[in-house]
């Protein structure tokens, strides 16, 4: 029987760096909410484990060992001690290196897949612990629920999401992808300082996205999506992770729909709902 998994795509709604570690690593504090939509990813059981990629944004990715799906299904077989295999499909949507989640949700909707298809009776907690050495982000990804991420962003405490579920987001990327990794190599060093606690909106609201300066230098397109965002009036607009994506929340789908039409054609976007 084939089994199926969303991997929703994540936003950062605040996004602050606080200092950088003696690992090469930085200690983050950060808003985590996820949007309904994203990657998709089936498994049907089978004797080996094999992976295909398919989708707008599949082109040109490695099937081998090398992939975080792969990774996460090696890593549940050695922790259970599974000798069942899975025939795994990706179907890639979200444009690569993007800033919202990306192969962490895919590795995260993967464990959650394989914890049906193999029975393995894993909490969220359990996957989340089992898959983190795999990347910072697949803990958040593993539950994939508003929540505030401190340390590495491994560190989790989940929040009230009253304020914020069901509204209507806009997600927006130049098709142009940033380096995480040179993005926070150009962080000057200055604490971004704690981010607000309490409730969610507010916390949001009172925030900043520290990589958004330094990412929009890289790629000054970005700038470009934020200012025609903001035209549209939205309730919030702000860049995510090290980007390129740029989101932003609205009231009501007609508002979004207006702000999406005036975007540029050869920019990426997505319309969904946060979860």
């Amino acid at each position: 029987m084939e089994h199926s998994e969303i991997a929703f795509a994540k936003i950062n709604l605040a996004l602050h760096v606080r200092k950088r570690r003696d690992d090469g690593y930085h200690d983050i504090e950060t808003l985590f909410a996820f949007v309904q939509d994203g990657d998709i990813l089936t498994a049907c059981p089978t004797n080996a484990l094999s992976l295909e990629i398919v989708g707008p944004f599949g082109t040109g990715l490695k099937t081998d060992h090398s992939n975080l799906v792969l990774q996460t299904a090696l890593s549940l077989k050695a922790h259970y001690g599974v000798s069942q295999g899975a025939a795994i499909r990706l179907d890639k949507r979200l444009p690569i290196a993007s800033g919202i989640g990306g192969g962490s949700a895919d590795a995260a909707a993967t464990g959650r897949l394989l914890n049906q298809l193999w029975d393995l009776h894993a909490t969220e907690h359990e996957l989340a612990d089992i898959l983190a050495p795999l990347g910072a982000d697949i803990p958040a990804c593993v539950y994939s629920r508003p929540s505030f991420g401190s340390g590495t962003g491994t560190a989790l405490s989940f929040l009230d999401d009253s304020k914020i579920a069901a509204r209507h987001v806009l997600l927006v990327n130049p098709l142009q992808s940033v380096s995480t990794a040179a993005i926070f190599k150009a962080w000057k060093g200055i604490d971004g300082g704690a981010v607000h606690r309490g409730d969610i909106w507010d916390a949001a609201i009172k925030g900043q996205n520290d990589l958004e300066p330094i990412a929009a230098a890289i790629c000054p397109v970005i700038t470009d999506i934020l200012d025609r965002l903001s035209l549209a009036k939205p309730a919030f607009v702000r860049m995510s992770g090290s980007g390129a994506t740029c989101f932003a929340l609205f009231d009501d789908a007609e508002t979004l729909e207006s702000a999406r039409a005036t975007l540029d054609p050869d920019w990426w976007s997505m319309a969904s709902m946060l979860r």
